[in-house]
């Protein structure tokens, strides 16, 4: 089991991929696929709105996931996005533990 989070951020202006941008080169992004427990941490941008990015961020488990809220680098993350007036909207999933269902194997390929 992993604990799934998809985190929408958006903004204007093209702030929101800036965001992203600057997560990436200032290493902390990296930083934070370090940490014990994470398993992703991906940004992706929808093609039908250029002012959201998407962060998949994937953990091992709850633990693992409150020791990286008790970490320094959530007041960077935090700053970054005052500093892009960016607007945060969060889904949380837990992973299928079982695979993918027989019914559904004919529809995605690995």
């Amino acid at each position: 089991m992993s604990i799934v989070i998809n985190l929408y951020y958006t903004g204007e202006n093209g702030n929101a991929r800036k965001f992203a941008e600057e997560m990436e080169r200032s290493g902390t992004a990296g930083l934070i696929r370090q940490e014990s427990g994470n398993e992703r941490y991906s940004y992706f941008f929808p093609m039908d709105d250029p002012e959201t990015v998407l962060l998949i961020d994937i953990w091992k488990d709850q633990v693992s996931i409150d020791m990286h809220h008790a970490s320094p680098m959530m007041d960077t993350i935090a700053n970054l996005r005052e500093k892009y007036d960016l607007h945060m909207r969060a889904e949380r999933y837990i992973t299928d533990t079982d695979g993918i269902p027989f019914a559904d194997a004919q529809f995605i390929r690995h």
